[in-house]
């Protein structure tokens, strides 16, 4: 059955590999876990925001706008990534940046600058109304003669729905081509919830019955099934989706925040340091390393079987590495630029 299917600019590097990690799985002792490499679509459009980006960007154009504004932390994947998408098609930047920065920007922050976005700082209290002060600036420009189109945190709406929804199927073909296993389960991390909607409805359209677990690296399991739920409601209602809202299938792994949203356990850091020794991979600390370490410890209370394949979406954040320079190789964090979570 047809969609109302939006317009598209191709941004990432598509279709991503499947890879198998042999070595982990033995060291966890079973499940086998396969890694979908969605940090391999690019190198500045790194990560799972530019399957989104090439959604929302192809609508910004269309409506003819010189500037695009999002939101994220000091740190943010999607910012930086809507910056590179941004630059790359001619138009003009606007990051509305949760912290205060410090002495030594670096890692996506450090990118920002050499992009020359505009930047507006702000507080974790004026961060909850990030939507309202988006819309402000967007009339700020608007007076100056410039067309703004805003993209809200994760590029997480309906239309960044699309992002996972098409990702849904580049895997259902990578599965007949490659002869893959039929996987009992994909793990995702969780940080806005559009990865997680796009990826349900889009494999119970091409009817494959995999269920997604999102581990979720900030908020609560709570906040996430009606978020997730209300972005499907509207990516239904947008693009005349045509089947029933499969919202019994949105299924949240909870706990694994650990100290907060970007800060660090020194756990989750040694699971980025093993998966990098055994396998050549580089997780990160915001959502990546929280996620694998939730999986490691679903894995040994028996919540995954041994005989079980698992499909483990990276989604990218290497960046997010380097202001923790420190703490992985020894010294001070002199990098350390995120004020906001210290």
């Amino acid at each position: 059955m047809a969609l109302k299917t939006p317009k598209r600019i191709r941004l990432a590097r598509i279709p991503t590999p499947i890879q198998k990690l042999s070595r982990f799985s033995e060291y966890v002792g079973g499940p086998t876990i396969y890694v979908k490499r969605d940090d391999l679509t690019g190198i500045g459009l790194t990560g799972n925001k530019v399957r989104k980006l090439e959604f929302a960007m192809a609508e910004a154009l269309a409506q003819g706008a010189d500037t695009v504004i999002t939101t994220g932390g000091l740190g943010s994947n999607h910012a930086r990534a809507t910056a590179v998408a941004a630059r790359q098609l001619g138009l003009t930047p606007f990051l509305v940046l949760r912290g205060k920065p410090g002495p030594y920007p670096d890692g996506n922050f450090l990118l920002d600058g050499l992009l020359n976005a505009e930047v507006k700082c702000i507080s974790r209290e004026e961060y909850e109304r990030r939507d309202e002060i988006m819309a402000e600036i967007a009339g700020d420009l608007r007076k100056e003669g410039r067309k703004a189109y805003v993209i809200p945190e994760g590029a997480s709406n309906a239309v960044g729905v699309w992002g996972y929804f098409t990702a849904a199927e580049e895997i259902s073909r990578q599965i007949e081509r490659e002869r893959l296993p039929k996987f009992d389960a994909i793990i995702t991390p969780v940080g806005s919830g559009g990865t997680q909607a796009g990826l349900i409805l889009g494999l119970q359209y091409v009817r494959l019955d995999i269920p997604v677990y999102g581990i979720n690296v900030c908020e609560d399991a709570a906040y996430f099934e009606k978020r997730i739920a209300g972005l499907m409601e509207d990516f239904a209602s947008r693009y005349d989706y045509p089947y029933q809202l499969p919202v019994e299938r949105i299924h949240l792994i909870d706990g694994y925040v650990g100290r907060g949203y970007a800060l660090s356990r020194e756990e989750e850091l040694e699971v980025i340091k093993l998966v990098a020794r055994l396998e050549g991979i580089f997780l990160d600390p915001v959502y990546t390393g929280k996620a694998m370490f939730g999986l490691i410890d679903q894995i040994e209370q028996g919540r995954f079987s041994k005989e079980q394949n698992l499909l483990f979406l990276h989604t990218g954040g290497i960046f997010g590495l380097f202001p923790k320079r420190g703490t992985f190789v020894g010294g001070p964090d002199v990098g350390e630029f995120y004020k906001e979570t210290e």
